[in-house]
């Protein structure tokens, strides 16, 4: 394993702005930022772009999967392995990087320096996020984050070692209210790079 390189693993909240957070730290670390680019990974693998997009980060249905051993018909397990697997081949290259969700951390459990970070948010500042972005009503957005923090919420500790926002499980939670994405984004980069100075690296593998 490459002893420079750092991986930062974001987890947020629906509508806490999460996704852009993780690009201008990426930015700021001048490190590559996976988000999308595992939906566009995994279709490499030769899946359908429709079937691993409806997919990404979905529960296990039950009552429609069944395990046999190692095997699994859940089209929705099959997706998270794929998942998985794509994102230990970008760790092995030995290169830092930035990632959003996926339960990143467990999965890369055994690197020796990864960050967890979990972004949340104040309710209002969701909502009205979630307003702009997706052009929806208060009402509409307001289901619209339940039903996806649900969703997360029951993917992640399906498959990680904790729970979904859990402050015990993650190195760091943020909410992104008090500074704005701009502000966040710099309070974590400066949290990568003190993390940096006391474990005695100059700079992140790239």
């Amino acid at each position: 394993m490459n002893e420079n390189q750092i991986i930062v693993s974001v987890g947020r909240e629906h509508g806490s702005g999460g996704h852009f957070i993780a690009q201008e730290l990426a930015d700021n670390l001048g490190i590559k930022l996976y988000d999308k680019e595992i939906i566009e990974g995994v279709v490499e693998k030769g899946f359908s772009r429709e079937f691993v997009e409806s997919m990404d980060e979905k529960p296990i249905n039950y009552f429609l999967s069944r395990r046999i051993g190692e095997f699994s018909n859940s089209p929705e397990e099959i997706v998270a392995e794929q998942v998985f697997d794509y994102i230990r081949e970008i760790a092995k290259k030995g290169e830092s990087f930035v990632i959003v969700g996926r339960c990143a951390e467990s999965v890369l459990r055994l690197y020796p320096h990864v960050l967890s970070v979990f972004v949340t948010g104040d309710k209002k500042d969701k909502l009205e996020r979630i307003k702009t972005i997706y052009h929806l009503d208060s009402m509409a957005a307001q289901d619209r984050i339940r039903r996806v923090d649900s969703k997360r919420k029951q993917y992640h500790n399906h498959y990680a070692d904790y729970k979904w926002g859990d402050s015990r499980g993650y190195d760091l939670l943020i909410n992104s209210s008090r500074l704005g994405i701009d502000g966040t984004a710099k309070c974590l980069a400066g949290y990568v790079h003190a993390y940096m100075e006391v474990k005695g690296i100059e700079n992140p593998s790239r």
